[in-house]
């Protein structure tokens, strides 16, 4: 019997990262990278549809892959509902979430509505996304904001802060679960969750307005000064939701939402940029000591991932203010492709539950 084929496709906010498996074995690995002026154009984020997609088969076509034997496409889960870990076979419910955005507007949201299309249009491949972003695990008092009327919610990089806990688990010979991490992933977003025995008991918000800024979305704002803005008539809602994500962080200070970029001009003397830079190492130093607390001091590694963790300057400067805390172990870029493709091998072989989204 001819192996089977698994695409996996991870689209972030500013990359369209997708691979092939034949079985276990990578096939290839490809990552398109997106400027935020290649960007501008789309006015909503699955208005990107089409335009990520057609990369993707303009690949598969050049490389003369045979469709015919592609027998799951997984993408990355996006912002549906909050809902429990695992994977889950790709529905008309799902792809209404993820157009209307239940939980918000992502790249991400196009990770199942592009699995589904290519996976219709093939004869007998299966649909599926794994641990979506707004896989929700908090302990109730993480949930309290401050305000009734405003509740935390769980949005992170859920999919790569797994993976790499469980391949850090592995090296220690343990198991994931019998482990207290920090994971920090740096990327497009940040995200710093607090993993106690195999459940992210806190995590901040890494889509629209909580932690620390990143190359494009602006994090924790001071409120006061937020809410001035949203009145003073100068900008509209929208606007105003740009500026925490799309607009917010690296490239508002600077006008690239490219972190290599960023430490490029640095690197060069750029004084503004050290110190954006400097700030954006700051910050998640602060969250990871935030996480520290969660878990009561009590950490047995702080894992530093996400494609941000490959600027060997920018990890020593957080290294240096949290490895008081715990060893600090880092894994640059993610193992997401990874983990989409295992899942979906499994679920083709029947080895893990595939469950309905309703």
């Amino acid at each position: 019997m001819t192996d089977r084929l698994i695409l996996a496709i991870n689209p972030g906010s500013t990359s369209t990262k997708f691979s092939l498996f034949e079985e276990e074995r990578l096939v290839f690995e490809k990552t398109l990278r997106h400027s935020s002026e290649e960007l501008k154009d789309f006015e909503r984020i699955t208005d990107q549809f089409r335009f990520r997609k057609d990369l993707i088969m303009n690949e598969l076509s050049e490389r003369k892959i045979d469709l015919a034997r592609i027998a799951a496409v997984v993408g990355r889960g996006g912002l549906v509902k909050p809902i429990e870990s695992g994977i889950y076979r790709v529905n008309q419910k799902m792809k209404d979430d993820l157009t209307n955005g239940y939980s918000g507007q992502h790249a991400s949201n196009l990770g199942g509505l592009i699995a589904d299309d290519i996976a219709s249009s093939l004869c007998c491949a299966s649909a599926y996304i794994v641990d979506p972003v707004v896989v929700d695990e908090l302990q109730a008092i993480a949930r309290l904001s401050g305000h009734p009327e405003i509740e935390r919610k769980s949005i992170f990089h859920a999919l790569n802060q797994k993976a790499v806990a469980r391949i850090y688990a592995a090296s220690k010979g343990r198991k994931y679960e019998e482990l207290n991490l920090i994971i920090a992933h740096m990327g497009g977003g940040v995200s710093v969750g607090a993993h106690k025995n195999g459940r992210v008991l806190d995590v901040n918000n890494a889509l629209n307005g909580d932690g620390p800024f990143s190359p494009e979305r602006s994090g924790g704002l001071p409120s006061g000064q937020l809410v001035d803005l949203c009145f003073s008539g100068r900008f509209s809602c929208d606007e105003i939701k740009t500026m925490l994500t799309g607009k917010g962080g690296m490239v508002a200070y600077l006008g690239t939402n490219s972190f290599i970029e960023v430490c490029k001009m640095a690197e060069k003397g750029d004084k503004k940029a050290r110190l954006v830079m400097n700030a954006a190492s700051y910050q998640v130093g602060k969250e990871i000591g935030a996480m520290a607390a969660v878990l009561s001091g009590k950490v047995d590694a702080i894992i530093l991932t996400g494609g941000m963790a490959y600027q060997d300057t920018y990890v020593s400067e957080i290294s240096s203010m949290v490895s008081f805390i715990a060893e600090v172990v880092v894994y640059p870029g993610e193992d997401e492709l990874k983990a989409l493709a295992y899942n979906g091998l499994l679920a083709l072989d029947g080895k893990i539950e595939v469950k309905t989204y309703n």
